[in-house]
C-alpha cells in the first residue's frame, strides 16, 4: 500500500512540475509576445512620426511653389497627402499670414501641419517664414565704372556693370559686367598699372575688369558676370506718390507751400519727421566729373518750420515731390523719396547735411532713401559721418562733391549704395588727398536683405525660406 501511494505522489508530483513549467513558459511566452508586439507598436509609431515631419515639409514645399507662381489663392490649404502611386498616407493643414507694408506683401509666415492617416494624433507642425532678397544684398551696386579707394574697407558684395579698380580691403565677392575697360586719368590711371594685369593699347590703359594695384583681394575677384538689370529696380514712383497720398505722407513742391521754397529739410526723430521749409541757399564753390567746377547750393541758410508727421506703420513711406535735405535718428521703418513727375520738369536731389541712424535698440529699424537724381553728401556734413539704410540714386549717383580745403575724417555706411552712377566720397588731386573723407568703411546690414522697408526693391522676384523651425 505504501509502495503505490509513492509511484502516485511521485506521477502527480511530475504533473504538477509540468503544470507549473507550462505556466510559467506561458507566462514568459506572452509577455515577450506583448513586449514584441509593444515595440512594434512604438516603431510603427515612431515611423509614422517621422512620417509626420516629412509631409509637413512637403506642405511647405508645395506651398512656396504657389508663392512663387502667384496662385495661392487657388491652392488649397487643407488636404490629402499621396505617394507617387496615388496611396493616401496622410493630410496636411497649412496655416498662411502674410506680412503687408502699404498693401504690398513682403514676406509670408506659413505654418504647415502634417500626419499620417494610421496615428493622425502624432502631427509634427513646421514653421516657416518666406521673403524676397532686396538690394540690401550688395554692400554697393553700380552702373558705371569705379575706383575704390585704398583707404575705404568694404564688408559686403559689390558689383559693377562697368569696371572696377578695387584698392580698398574687400572682404566679400567683387563682380563687374566687364572683361577690359579703359582706366583714365580719373581712375589713377596717369601711368598705366601694367603690374596690375593693364596694357597699353592705342594710347589706352586697358585693365581687366576688376583690378587692384593696393589692398584688393584678387581672390575674391570674378568677372565677367551678366550685367545686372538696373531698370529692374527702378522704382514705380508714380505709384508710390499715389499711396503716399492716400496712406502715407506727402508734401508737394516746396514753392506751392512758400513763394520762396527751395526744398524740404527733413529731420528724423524716432518715429515722426519734422519738416521744414528752405527759403534760402547759400552757394559753394564745388567740382564734380559731370559739372565741372560750379556752385553748389546745399548749405541750408534760412527756414522755417512747417510740420511734423508721425510715421504711418501701416504704410511708413514720405513722399516729396522737391530736393530734401535728410538726416536724424529713426525708430521702425521708412521709405522717403524725393523726386517730380511730369510736367514738372526737376530731377530732384536728396542731400545729407547730418547722419543718418537708428534707434539702437531695435533690430527691426530700416530706411531707405529713393532720390530721383542724385543723393550727394553735402559741404557741411560731419567729421565722423554715420549713415543707416539703403541709399538709392536712380538715375543719378551717390557721392560727395569736391569742396577746397574741405576735409573730414571718416564715413560709415552700414547698409547699401544704389548707384547709377559713379560713386565717391574722397577726391585726390594730383596724387594727394585733397577733400571729402579720409576714412571710410562700408559693410551690409542683414536685416535689410529681407525685412526692408516699404517699396525697396527686390533683385529677384521669388521667395525664399529665410527661416525654419519646427513647433
Amino acid at each position: 500500500m505504501n509502495k503505490i501511494f509513492s509511484k502516485n505522489l511521485s506521477k502527480g508530483s511530475i504533473t504538477l512540475y509540468a503544470m507549473i513549467m507550462t505556466s510559467v513558459f506561458l507566462i514568459i511566452f506572452t509577455s515577450l509576445v506583448g513586449m514584441v508586439v509593444s515595440k512594434l507598436k512604438a516603431a510603427d509609431q515612431l515611423a509614422s512620426y517621422e512620417q509626420s515631419l516629412a509631409i509637413a515639409e512637403a506642405g511647405i514645399n508645395y506651398y512656396r511653389w504657389c508663392l512663387n507662381h502667384n496662385v495661392e489663392g487657388n491652392c488649397p490649404i487643407n488636404f490629402t497627402y499621396e505617394d507617387s502611386q496615388g496611396v493616401q498616407l496622410g493630410r496636411i493643414e497649412i496655416t498662411n499670414l502674410s506680412n503687408q507694408a502699404c498693401g504690398e506683401i513682403v514676406s509670408y509666415d506659413v505654418v504647415s501641419k502634417g500626419y499620417t492617416l494610421k496615428y493622425p494624433t502624432l502631427d509634427r507642425s513646421i514653421s516657416i517664414q518666406y521673403a524676397r532678397e532686396s538690394v540690401g544684398k550688395y554692400v554697393t551696386l553700380l552702373n558705371d565704372s569705379v575706383w575704390a579707394g585704398a583707404d575705404i574697407e568694404l564688408k559686403g558684395l559689390y558689383h559693377s556693370n562697368g569696371g572696377i579698380r578695387m584698392d580698398g580691403e574687400n572682404q566679400s565677392l567683387v563682380t563687374s559686367t566687364q572683361t577690359e575697360w579703359v582706366c583714365t586719368l580719373s581712375f589713377g590711371c596717369s601711368v598705366c598699372p601694367t603690374s596690375a594685369g593693364c596694357r597699353l593699347d592705342g594710347g589706352k590703359c586697358m585693365c581687366p575688369g576688376v583690378f587692384t594695384t593696393a589692398n584688393g583681394n584678387k581672390d575674391l575677384f570674378s568677372f565677367p558676370v551678366p550685367p545686372f538689370d538696373f531698370n529692374s529696380i527702378t522704382v514705380d514712383i508714380a505709384n508710390i506718390k499715389s499711396i503716399a497720398q492716400s496712406s502715407g505722407i506727402y508734401l508737394p513742391p516746396s514753392v506751392d507751400l512758400n513763394a520762396n521754397g527751395k526744398g524740404y529739410h527733413v529731420i528724423l526723430s524716432n518715429n515722426s519727421i519734422k519738416v521744414n521749409i528752405i527759403t534760402k541757399l547759400s552757394p559753394v564753390w564745388a567740382y564734380s566729373l559731370e559739372e565741372g567746377w560750379h556752385y553748389d547750393y546745399f548749405i541750408i541758410s534760412s527756414e522755417v518750420n512747417y510740420a511734423t508727421y508721425n510715421i504711418p506703420p501701416s504704410c511708413a513711406v514720405a513722399f516729396f515731390e522737391d530736393d530734401v535735405w535728410v538726416e536724424g535718428t529713426l525708430q521702425g521703418k521708412l521709405t522717403l523719396v524725393s523726386a517730380q513727375l511730369p510736367p514738372l520738369p526737376k530731377n530732384t536731389n536728396a542731400i545729407l547735411p547730418g547722419s543718418i541712424s537708428y534707434n539702437p535698440n531695435n533690430p527691426k529699424d530700416a530706411f531707405t532713401l529713393i532720390a530721383e537724381n542724385n543723393i550727394l553728401i553735402g559741404p557741411q556734413s560731419p567729421n565722423d559721418m554715420e549713415l543707416r539704410g539703403i541709399f538709392i540714386a536712380q538715375n543719378g549717383r551717390f557721392g560727395r562733391n569736391l569742396y577746397l580745403n574741405n576735409y573730414r575724417n571718416s564715413l560709415e555706411v552700414r547698409g547699401s549704395i544704389i548707384s547709377n552712377g559713379r560713386v565717391g566720397t574722397k577726391w585726390i588731386c594730383g596724387g594727394s588727398y585733397c577733400s571729402g573723407y579720409a576714412k571710410r568703411e562700408n559693410s551690409i546690414d542683414t536685416e535689410l536683405i529681407y525685412s526692408p522697408a516699404p517699396f525697396t526693391p527686390f533683385i529677384e522676384s521669388k521667395f525664399k525660406i529665410i527661416n525654419w523651425e519646427e513647433l
